[in-house]
């Protein structure tokens, strides 16, 4: 009998006056996306406006109504929004016994481990989880801490936490030394390949805007290209023939998402500096879906902390095939904001193969240059 998926409750807080580019409605319906491809079933969903942030995430009453509702809903599973402090999901699972709480940078985690494939992949994923409970390991015994030594503080309780610190920073260099390895052999094998003196262009882009199967129509390669969130978190490069009978390597790269877990961006360093070594930057925005420019604006900030901001790039306007047969592309205030974003711009559809001509021309013409 197959296991029944966890009953999930959504909260997303938003903090008034804060400079947030996503919608609160926006970026709640995102994290519903990444709750049901984890395998979860959303139950409910609640959000609140706070003019400060608190130490349990939500306010007082707010926080007396999420009891009530797992206990009416049958709730496995809290998932918050936003990457929670380790006090602020001490003190929620204080104040919902029984409850499972977890927050946005959790859930990525856990389905970047899902879906890791090779064993550099899984690497870089386990380093990202124990940074990220490191700190949260602590926060579990700080009602240990509090009291301040003396009777019932001494013993098991204090060293089991040392041993946990220990053990987490020792896989932590574990895992970093092996990292490490890695890159430096990532290293010399893209020597290799700028010694073949082939041009290396790099597909960057939002989670799930099509660039696996960009790749795939590109190169007729069999990629993994599926409909759903983080679908490629290992480096695929593939020879690409050009009209002029030369060839380009083509990388496919790790998607990015807004809220991006800075310890993902850490442990995946050595799966991003494919795009570092790139000639070209091919940036593949999905035109179809309504939060494309903020989608565009994630891209552009995890690419401006990698120093990339300045790399050549073309905008690979994808799945142009879903966009409605009357639409005006240049009467449409949003998509023009979204050019503008780019030098030089193509619309295109992976799936279909429309466009994917002129972008080969493109691409030849930019990397000729």
């Amino acid at each position: 009998m197959a296991a029944q998926p966890e009953r999930v409750m959504l909260v997303g807080v938003h903090i008034k006056g804060s400079r947030a580019r996503w919608k609160p409605k926006d970026s709640i319906a995102e994290l519903q996306e990444l709750a049901s491809g984890a395998g979860a079933k959303v139950v409910d969903i609640v959000s609140q406006q706070l003019t400060k942030p608190t130490q349990t995430y939500v306010g007082k009453g707010k926080l007396e109504s999420l009891l009530e509702i797992v206990k009416a809903k049958k709730i496995d599973t809290v998932i918050c929004d936003d990457e929670l402090k380790p006090t602020q999901q001490l003190n929620l699972e204080n104040a919902l016994p029984g409850t499972k709480v977890i927050d946005r940078t959790a859930l990525i985690l856990d389905i970047f481990a899902s879906r890791a494939q090779t064993h550099e992949g899984r690497l870089q994923v386990d380093l990202a989880q124990h940074e990220y409970l490191l700190p949260r390991l602590a926060g579990q015994w700080t009602h240990l801490e509090r009291l301040g030594g003396g009777i019932g503080t001494r013993g098991p309780g204090e060293s089991q936490i040392e041993t946990d610190r220990r053990l987490a920073r020792n896989r932590i260099s574990k895992l970093k030394k092996d990292i490490e390895k890695i890159r430096e052999h990532r290293q010399r094998y893209r020597q290799r390949r700028k010694r073949s003196e082939l041009p290396i262009v790099s597909l960057v882009g939002y989670t799930n805007a099509g660039k696996s199967t960009l790749l795939n129509t590109l190169a007729s390669s069999g990629v993994i290209a599926e409909n759903k969130l983080f679908s490629t978190l290992d480096p695929v490069t593939r020879r690409i023939p050009l009209k002029n009978g030369k060839e380009m390597l083509l990388t496919d790269t790790v998607g990015f998402i807004q809220k991006l877990p800075t310890s993902l961006v850490a442990a995946f360093r050595a799966t991003l500096e494919e795009a570092e070594e790139a000639d070209l930057l091919i940036h593949v925005s999905d035109i179809s879906h309504p939060n494309r420019y903020e989608h565009c604006h994630a891209v552009n900030e995890v690419l401006d902390n990698l120093g990339l901001s300045t790399k050549p790039k073309i905008g690979a306007l994808n799945k142009i095939d879903l966009l409605p047969k009357e639409y005006k592309a240049y009467e449409d205030p949003s998509l023009l904001k979204l050019m503008d974003q780019f030098e030089q711009t193509v619309f295109c559809s992976a799936e279909t193969g429309f466009g994917i001509g002129e972008l080969i021309n493109t691409i030849e013409i930019k990397i000729a240059n």
